[in-house]
């Protein structure tokens, strides 16, 4: 798996079929970075989900909550997520990313993932509701934690990101229909990583 650890398109990197993602390490400054987060940590209403898998129940190995403009439905991993409003934080980090790119979009999972045994395995973003090649703007807050992403054909087509504190994530076309991204456990004694996903719901 090689590392990718610049800011540019990465798919201006040779022999990545087509991985269309932007990633900025300085999207936030460190100031409004920690000032985001422990308010974010402190007054978002966070969510234990159970998904089903071969037939058991299983807590999510993460806290969850969504947030949209005009109460949009969101189906997610099959869980009937409850919308909460977006929050005068979230809406203005979603004007600073507007300015950043021309993707749009009017809703955000967050993600909390409380230690390294909070996870995420492998998995696109193509729920029905996203359209047919949704675009996701991921921001990074806290813990520092390495990203994942591999082709869903060529076995060998595999990346991986440290995502920073303050960072930004855009994720373009093709990034959901044609890759397959995670974040792993780890064993190390981390602190905790808040992960904002901001997405477009039809």
């Amino acid at each position: 798996m090689i590392e990718l650890s610049f800011e540019n398109k990465l798919e201006n990197v040779e022999n990545t079929n087509g991985l269309n993602i932007c990633y900025y390490p300085n999207f936030l400054g460190k100031k409004k970075s920690d000032l985001l987060y422990k308010r974010l940590h402190d007054d978002i209403p966070w969510q234990k989900y159970q998904i089903k898998l071969f037939g058991k129940i299983y807590d999510q190995p993460r806290l969850t909550s969504f947030h949209s403009i005009g109460n949009k439905n969101y189906d997610y991993s099959q869980i009937g997520i409850k919308n909460n409003f977006m929050t005068n934080d979230l809406r203005g980090l979603l004007k600073m990313i507007h300015k950043k790119t021309d993707y749009r979009f009017n809703s955000v999972l967050l993600n909390l993932y409380r230690d390294g045994m909070d996870s995420n395995g492998w998995h696109s973003d193509n729920e029905p509701e996203l359209g047919n090649d949704p675009k996701i703007a991921s921001i990074t807050l806290g813990e520092e934690r390495f990203f994942h992403i591999k082709h869903k054909k060529i076995k060998d087509l595999k990346y991986k990101i440290l995502l920073k504190h303050g960072s930004l994530l855009l994720m373009g076309e093709r990034s959901q229909t044609e890759w397959v991204h995670q974040i792993p456990k780890t064993k190390k004694k981390i602190y905790p990583r808040i992960n904002l996903t901001y997405r477009y719901i039809y």
